[in-house]
């Protein structure tokens, strides 16, 4: 996975790779092309499609909002390089184990969460509508999210197909949730991720395997105060992440 797009500096991946990482690449979220050029940020509007000529309003991606959630900004958090690292490779240390099944066989994938995970879902839980959105195949990331998410922070659950595949990259189309997106954040590692709503993000760093990092123990205040406000650009250009 480290070998792919996301997250990653290298321009240009070999188009002879190993099959072992064109599996893993088909499986997880990461791609083998740089982020795309800038695309004119979507606004408010519902995403809408041609269907036999007249437009029509694509479904929600969300269902209702529940009532407890009700007036709570909704955060979308990214998994693979933002929440956990995962390979094909054993690890001693993985926190978890996946068998996922491709193209008939079975291959066993190594998780790592990432350090203070636990301490960051329960509270975004806690203060959020949490939604997970993957671009990685539901067979994967279902079950790591089983594993990783024992407070039932995440409301939702969002994979591959919810996905807008544009320019060799998944986009996530903020604009397709069915919430009004001054009220939406989304938290990802991959700015090709969120092209389409740049002033809706608080990127992160891509993590792997440094045990020692604190980026996600060090955003708990800053989602704290975000958890208070009404619109979510309005806090961003005053704040950031980085304050």
């Amino acid at each position: 996975m480290a070998q792919t797009n996301k997250g990653s500096s290298t321009s240009s991946v070999s188009s002879k790779k190993p099959r072992s990482q064109g599996l893993f690449s088909s499986l997880l979220c990461c791609l083998c092309k740089d982020p795309p050029q800038p695309l004119p940020v979507n606004n408010n509007a519902p995403l809408l499609v041609e269907e036999n000529g007249p437009k029509v309003q694509v479904k929600p991606l969300l269902p209702s909002i529940k009532s407890k959630d009700s007036g709570k900004i909704c955060v979308v958090l990214d998994l693979d390089e933002t929440l956990v690292h995962s390979s094909f490779k054993p690890v001693n240390n993985a926190d978890f184990i996946i068998p996922v099944e491709i193209d008939g066989t079975v291959h066993q994938v190594y998780v790592l969460k990432r350090p203070h995970v636990d301490e960051f879902l329960k509270r975004m839980g806690e203060l959020f509508e949490c939604v997970l959105f993957t671009a990685s195949l539901a067979k994967y990331a279902d079950p790591v999210s089983d594993l990783l998410d024992k407070w039932g922070a995440f409301r939702s659950r969002l994979f591959r197909e919810s996905c807008v595949f544009h320019r060799g990259n998944y986009v996530k189309d903020l604009s397709r949730l069915g919430r009004d997106l001054d009220k939406v954040i989304i938290v990802d590692n991959s700015p090709a991720s969120y092209v389409f709503h740049p002033d809706n993000a608080v990127p992160v760093a891509s993590w792997f395997e440094d045990m020692s990092d604190t980026e996600l123990l060090d955003l708990i205040p800053f989602f704290e105060r975000l958890s208070k406000v009404d619109n979510v650009y309005t806090f961003l250009k005053q704040h950031g992440a980085d304050s």
